[in-house]
């Protein structure tokens, strides 16, 4: 009995080591490889650097690259203030010339003209005076009138003190004023917006009637009025209230088309 459970231990221990030996894989006893320490004129190499050697030149044991990434929405600053206007830069080339633009809205009709005469083809005169004598405030100074005494077919305009050409040809002016005394007086005959003559008196400590006049080829829609001019002294013109010191008259003299 004893060989006989002997014998069964044995083929037990047998086939366990078989087994063992067939299941797990076999591993391979572990080479070491040679490493050269050192020359005849070399220096000793630690065992740690040789280690390093080894490591970074296997795949296995290379060292990841770390690229670092910067948030730059953090390093941004707050919004500094507006700067100051810079100077205008060069005058660019003239660009082309655009479509023409849609048509604007018809205007309001316009005030009637003055009343129609079968002879006003060959006549035109006026005659105006002012009672208010007049001081100039500004460097330009429109002269009005509120006197009437001629007005053929009201083509002097009161309300704004110009003569309105109705008829084309040639008009004679006449400018008559009463200066003050110890003031300038200086007034401009205007044709449109430019003038034509001028009207001039130094200050003295004695008043005196001056006057001005010319002749003018004036085409039909001009306009012919008087205007004071300033400068460094006082202007002035006077006038009475009982009477009449600044007249301004005109007449045509030959139409245009007879």
């Amino acid at each position: 009995k004893m060989s006989a459970v002997f014998l069964l231990l044995l083929v037990s221990t047998v086939t366990v080591g078989a087994v063992s030996e067939q299941g797990l894989p076999r591993r391979e006893p572990r080479r070491l490889s040679c490493v050269r320490c050192c020359g005849p004129s070399e220096q000793p190499v630690s065992i740690i650097s040789s280690r390093y050697t080894r490591m970074s030149s296997d795949p296995a044991y290379s060292v990841p690259k770390v690229q670092p990434t910067i948030d730059i929405t953090i390093l941004k600053g707050e919004k500094g203030e507006m700067g100051e206007k810079g100077y205008p830069g060069a005058v660019g080339k003239e660009g082309e010339r655009g479509l023409r633009g849609l048509n604007g809205q018809k205007g309001q009709k316009g005030q009637p003209g003055p009343q129609g005469h079968s002879c006003k083809q060959l006549y035109a005169a006026f005659s105006v005076g002012r009672r208010k004598p007049l001081h100039s405030s500004d460097y330009f100074q429109h002269v009005t009138f509120d006197t009437e005494f001629v007005n053929l077919y009201k083509h002097f305009n009161m309300f704004s003190g110009k003569f309105f050409c109705y008829v084309a040809g040639i008009y004679y002016f006449s400018l008559n004023v009463h200066t003050w005394n110890f003031k300038e007086t200086y007034l401009h005959l205007m044709k449109n917006e430019e003038e034509v003559a001028i009207l001039y008196s130094q200050p003295s400590d004695r008043s005196i009637m001056q006057s001005q006049s010319l002749m003018l080829d004036l085409q039909e829609g001009e306009e012919v009025w008087v205007r004071m001019f300033k400068r460094e002294r006082e202007n002035a013109i006077y006038s009475e209230e009982s009477d009449v010191y600044i007249i301004f008259n005109g007449h045509l003299i030959k139409p245009a088309v007879e």
